[in-house]
Order: structure tokens, then sequence, then C-alpha cells
């Protein structure tokens, strides 16, 4: 089948986005495609496969109302105590669901695409994050840009490489030379 615009189509989309700063910046991986794909498999298999401290479950707008396309919420790190295990299962999942609703509203995901396809969404929340409405609204804009960019292919390679010789994230950046191992 042919690649769609603006949909998700038959193909699996790999999106990333990171919004926000300091500890309740977001950072979100998308995996989505067909259930009856390599997403779907993976889903279920996330689904059926928790490890200590790591319980994938399915984001919901309220309880008992999962978003559509079923998104499988994978935390990227433990609960490191009751707050942290809070913001992840309250504003990062309201977060996350309200994007993938955004997605939806948006055109990024048709319709028609929300009961045959499936989403993952690994998030991390930060240990230290402190405002719950930032951590929501961070997470809500992630989930939406990740998705979006997962269906765009983006980045543009040319962007890519543009940047490899002084790569750079919040907690590094190479030196000005862009040495190389």
């Amino acid at each position: 089948m042919e690649r769609r615009e603006g949909a998700l189509g038959m193909d699996m989309n790999i999106g990333e986005s990171f919004v926000g700063d300091g500890v309740n910046a977001a950072h979100i991986n998308t995996v989505a495609g067909p259930r009856s794909g390599p997403a779907g498999t993976a889903w279920a298999t996330a689904l059926a496969s928790p490890s200590a401290g790591h319980v994938p479950f399915v984001a919901v707008l309220a309880p008992s109302l999962p978003v559509k396309p079923l998104t499988l919420f994978v935390t990227k790190s433990a609960p490191a105590g009751d707050e942290h295990g809070n913001h992840i299962w309250g504003p990062a999942q309201a977060g996350v669901a309200a994007g993938v609703a955004d997605a939806v509203a948006a055109g990024v995901i048709t319709r028609e695409e929300c009961d045959s396809h499936v989403i993952i969404a690994a998030v991390w929340v930060n240990p230290g994050a402190d405002d719950a409405d930032a951590v929501y609204r961070n997470n809500r804009t992630a989930t939406a840009t990740a998705l979006r960019n997962g269906v765009e292919r983006l980045p543009a390679i040319d962007d890519v490489l543009a940047v490899k010789d002084r790569p750079s994230n919040p907690f590094y950046t190479a030196p000005e030379s862009g040495d190389r191992a």
C-alpha cells in the first residue's frame, strides 16, 4: 500500500521529541503501526512481559476510556518513590493520552487508523519532577510531536548531518573540534 500523506499508513513509524527543560522536561519515543504488523507484536509482547519497576499500561484519557489508537505507556525508569510514581501515572500518562488525541484531531493519525493501529510511547519522567502541570504539558506536546515526526520521517538527513560533529543534549555537548575517537 502506498504511504498516505499525514497518516500512519501501513509502515511502522518511529518518532522522538524532547520538550521543556529541567526536571519537568519530557522525552518521548514513539513506535506506531498496524496491529497486524511488528508494532502490534511489540505492543502485545511488551504488555505481557512487565519487568520489575517497568510495568507497561494502556494510557487512558479518563478511567475506563483508553485513548485511540490504543497506546502502551512504557516508563524509561522505575518509579523512584511515591511522588515520582504519581508523576508517571498522573500527569505524564494524561499528557501522553492527550497528545495522542491531539495527533488524531490534527489528522496526523486518521480516524480509520484508530482501531487498526497501536502506539508504544516510551516515556521519561525525571525523578526530581516537581510541577505536575509542566510534566503534563511537556508530555502532551512531546507525544503529539513525536507522532508527527514519525509520520513525516523527521528529522531530515541534512539536519542530522549538519550537527554530526557537534552533538549535544541537555546533559552533554561535544567539544567544538568535533574530535572523533
